[in-house]
């Protein structure tokens, strides 16, 4: 099924269910009206990073299914994949045969060797210091070959996950076969994970490297458009980003959403939300929470740095079970960039205030995702990250198919359920989006097409509102919230 302008339910394989049948047959029981696409999160082989250390992309990991319920899924839903667009697993046979035959592989240019890439071997400290890093190390590992001689090897992330050299043949053919292959496997969009890092390019700080990052992004959608699937960068920064891959026709994330949005209900103050509304992208996908924590870089600017870390503050006195130790080292968090908690949890476990965050962002420009945890209004596991001591997993609560019948029943989910069918099913939410002139802790977005309008109406500071709508000439309507 091709992309439409549908909710997209963010889930891992095993996320609802054990697997990709059980995720389809409650989908069917429960979903089928509120949700219209699935991002399924990586569900290949690997090693390491809940799939994000892809061995390979031409299976599906056998505990998930096999690409016959893939294509069962498509059928009635949307489908988004990933592409670790900037690594591999050093599981794959890539990378291992590389290490057992070093420059006798068909493989050695397809990594990035520290002795080819800096003048003179090696990068200087101010090369180093240059670097956009997310981990406080500098980017490489250390391999050992089969005749065991060392060399550094590209690494900007978990020290499974190598990363490619684009500039090699090898590596542009297997880009050019995996795209494809997934295109074939019924992927409507393709996510390019960690896009932004892909270019390297000595004397950068080898983060969205222009022009190199625009020669990429147009090569991989070209090669996709015979298929008719687009492609979505991933990118977590600065918004001036998204704006830039905007305004050169991309789809694009909004990531500064969620932090504007807690910033709005934690004060009451509609300001700074207001004026994003006006400027964002208009072909953008929106989340409010993913397999990540919230994203706090992807709002600068947009907050200043004052609020932003008043708003951080706010999320540990007003969030629910949420501590500033599960963002340490304690638990195996050293991206600064992000906050582990669900979004239900941060607002307090309010079923207002959560009701009023969902309604906001689908009245908001662009086609939304909905995090199954969020679907679910998911209470912080503090249970499961205590047992990995991974503070992501706070977020990552795995549903049975019995936990899931119960939870539908929860009058927050029943209503949430109800905004995302409306949401998918009435007409005014492909064109124009207008945020109207208001007192500052009210809120109005109306929706129009050419025979329906929707108006959203919200009170900011007591999270009541409501939703009137109306089509072809009809007397309005209106849900009460």
């Amino acid at each position: 099924m091709k992309f439409k302008n549908e909710i997209m339910l963010i889930t891992y394989a095993d996320s609802m269910g054990k697997n990709l049948n059980e995720l389809n047959s409650l989908l069917g029981a429960y979903f089928s009206e509120a949700v219209g696409g699935v991002h399924i999160l990586p569900f290949f082989p690997s090693s390491a990073d809940r799939g994000f250390a892809p061995t390979r992309y031409d299976r599906v990991e056998e505990t998930f299914g096999d690409w016959d319920d893939m294509e069962a899924l498509s059928r009635s839903y949307y489908l988004m994949f990933d592409f670790m667009v900037n690594h591999i697993s050093r599981s794959s046979r890539y990378f291992q045969d590389f290490i057992e035959k070093k420059d006798a592989s068909a493989y050695k240019d397809m990594f990035i060797r520290y002795r080819d890439f800096w003048p003179g071997g090696e990068p200087t400290q101010a090369d180093v210091d240059k670097i956009y890093k997310r981990k406080p190390r500098a980017p490489y590992i250390t391999a050992v070959f089969g005749d065991g001689t060392e060399e550094k090897i590209w690494c900007t992330f978990d020290r499974e996950q190598i990363d490619l050299n684009l500039n090699a043949p090898v590596t542009r053919d297997f880009i050019r076969d995996t795209v494809v292959s997934l295109a074939k496997h019924q992927a409507a969009i393709i996510r390019l994970d960690a896009f932004a890092y892909a270019v390297k390019k000595p004397g950068s700080d080898c983060f969205f490297v222009e022009p190199e990052i625009w020669q990429l992004i147009s090569s991989i959608q070209d090669t996709l458009k015979p298929y008719g699937t687009l492609i979505l960068p991933e990118i977590h920064e600065h918004y001036s980003i998204q704006m830039k891959l905007a305004e050169h026709g991309y789809w694009v994330y909004d990531f500064a959403l969620p932090m504007l949005l807690l910033h709005t209900l934690y004060t009451g103050s509609g300001e700074r939300l207001k004026h994003w509304l006006n400027i964002c992208p208009r072909r953008q996908f929106t989340t409010l929470d993913t397999h990540d924590g919230i994203g706090v870089v992807d709002v600068k600017d947009l907050l200043s740095d004052g609020e932003i870390a008043e708003t951080k503050e706010l999320l540990f006195k007003k969030g629910a079970n949420v501590k500033k130790v599960y963002n340490t080292a304690a638990y195996n968090n050293l991206d600064i960039y992000q906050l582990n908690c669900t979004y239900y949890s941060a607002l307090g476990d309010n079923d207002d205030a959560y009701l009023l965050a969902r309604a906001i962002q689908f009245f908001a420009p662009g086609v939304p995702q909905v995090y199954y945890v969020g679907m679910l209004a998911g209470k912080n596991d503090i249970e499961l990250m205590e047992k990995t001591r991974q503070g992501r997993d706070i977020n990552r609560h795995g549903y049975t198919a019995d936990e899931v019948a119960e939870e539908v029943k929860r009058p927050v989910v029943k209503k949430l359920l109800e905004l995302m069918r409306f949401r998918n099913q009435f007409p005014a939410f492909d064109r124009s989006c207008e945020i109207e002139k208001t007192p500052d802790h009210i809120l109005a977005i109306s929706r129009t097409s050419e025979t329906a309008k929707a108006v959203l109406r919200a009170d900011l500071r007591s999270f009541a509102f409501e939703i009137e709508y109306s089509e072809n000439g009809a007397q309005a309507k209106k849900l009460l919230f």
